[in-house]
């Protein structure tokens, strides 16, 4: 899938629908006529250009099947699955306690499904000196105790950092594995989505910034990652999060009430399946099947 394509989602949060044989543009909705089923699936901006690229194949094979695909982060996923509004939370992070309790409180039984993996790649602009950090110094930048590049090894130009938003599953998932649960500074800047971040850290020569691999560009670069303090450092990719030595990885989830069963699993075992994970492959992310 092209980045033009990923950005234009992602920084206008549009809705994603195709049908039949038409190939469908993220920022049109189509309808089929002859659509019986219906599935709705909102959340996390990391696995929504897999969920496009996997519902476009799907319709093409059945074309009684309408499938609508929303981001807007995997806590906006889990509320509208929480609300009944959605069929299908896309995350990139696992279910909180509070939310559990919610589903419980509500009667609602669960079903979480690994659909693939990522890796987590920190960019910085393809300018920038720096082409390696570990993750104590990664860390520093993220809490503010480093501010200037030339701290770790750059040049003397000011560090301006970008994250997700709060509602984000790769914003829980940065803040633990990789700040061990520190807080982030305040002069960190969130964004609404994957997109703007890739955008702001390509304009910006001081910025760093953290994706999902399937957002990777030419506008950025992507470093290596040490977390053995500096004594291997490991680049993000499919072939590294498979064989697992790249450190910051991650399975990617769906969630469905058990009542909407019978809707939602002819599309998810399709995504399981050879042919879906072909997909998984094709848009960047790592298939379950090595």
């Amino acid at each position: 899938m092209k980045m033009k394509k990923i950005l234009a989602v992602a920084l206008l949060a549009l809705v994603f629908s195709a049908c039949g044989n038409k190939k469908a543009e993220p920022t049109e909705e189509t309808t089929s006529t002859a659509a019986t089923v219906s599935i709705t699936i909102k959340g996390s901006d990391t696995v929504l250009p897999l969920s496009q690229k996997e519902a476009e194949s799907y319709m093409k094979e059945h074309p009684e099947a309408s499938i609508t695909i929303v981001g807007g982060g995997s806590g906006v996923g889990i509320t509208a699955l929480t609300e009944g509004t959605t069929d299908i939370a896309m995350s990139s992070r696992v279910l909180k306690m509070d939310e559990k309790m919610n589903f419980e409180t509500k009667g609602q039984k669960i079903t979480e499904v690994i659909i693939a993996g990522d890796a987590l790649a920190v960019i910085v602009h393809p300018k920038n000196k720096v082409n390696q950090l570990t993750h104590e110094q990664i860390s520093d930048i993220y809490t503010g105790k480093t501010k200037n590049w030339k701290e770790v090894g750059g040049s003397d130009m000011k560090i301006i950092a970008y994250s997700r938003e709060t509602s984000s599953g790769t914003y829980e998932f940065f803040k633990e594995h990789v700040m061990d649960k520190k807080n982030y500074d305040a002069s960190v800047l969130n964004m609404p989505a994957t997109g703007a971040i890739v955008q702001s850290v390509g304009q910006t020569e001081g910025a760093i910034g953290y994706i999902g691999l399937a957002y990777e560009t030419k506008e950025v670069k992507q470093l290596a990652v040490s977390y053995d303090q500096g004594k291997t450092f490991v680049e993000p990719s499919i072939a590294n999060a498979q064989n697992g030595t790249y450190p910051v990885s991650r399975p990617l989830y769906y969630y469905f009430d058990e009542k909407k069963a019978e809707t939602v699993r002819p599309f998810i075992d399709y995504i399981l399946s050879e042919t879906g994970q072909k997909n998984v492959l094709e848009v960047g992310y790592v298939p379950l099947n090595k």
